[in-house]
């Protein structure tokens, strides 16, 4: 595992923050030339570190029909592997949008997104639930997301009252 230096979780957590930043405004807020900023965000992608740019996106807001699922997986590790065959297996279909190494009640969390219950339901029982090692799964659906990555998708209001003090 790498070890980062203080610049390089800088750049990494303004970009968290917002992956749009250019080069001249990190430049900007980190007091540091654009081309170290430069050179310092390429280094960061050829080591994979960072990996993907992406936006987020509140689905709820237009006429979308996709669900998405969390699932519970009970497994028996691999001899010699662990869970990671079985991880890697998992996470090789298309639906699968996430899965985390768990500790607790289970040992994965898959993340699905299918067109509509049928088919998050079919995955789960065509696809997943056959695995040898898999034991047990348990489906939540998401029925609405308030707040995703650190952003808030609903509008709030700020509380407002007056603080009393005894």
């Amino acid at each position: 595992m790498k070890e980062l230096n203080d610049l390089q979780l800088k750049v990494l957590d303004l970009l968290k923050e917002d992956a749009r930043r250019t080069p001249a405004l990190l430049s900007t807020l980190l007091g540091e030339s654009e081309d170290k900023i430069k050179a310092v965000v390429a280094q960061l992608e050829e080591e994979h570190v960072i990996v993907k740019y992406a936006t987020v996106v509140n689905w709820s807001k237009i006429d979308d029909e996709k669900v998405t699922a969390l699932i519970e997986v009970q497994i028996t590790p691999e001899r010699g592997r662990g869970f990671e065959g079985i991880a890697e297996r998992i996470y090789l279909y298309p639906q699968v949008k996430s899965v985390y190494l768990m500790s607790g009640a289970y040992d994965l969390l898959v993340e699905v997104e299918g067109g509509n219950l049928r088919e998050v339901a079919n995955f789960v029982s065509e696809k997943l639930s056959p695995i040898d090692s898999v034991l047990s799964t348990k489906t939540n659906f998401i029925l609405k997301k308030y707040k995703q990555d650190g952003i808030i998708f609903e509008d709030h209001q700020e509380d407002n009252r007056l603080m009393i003090s005894p």
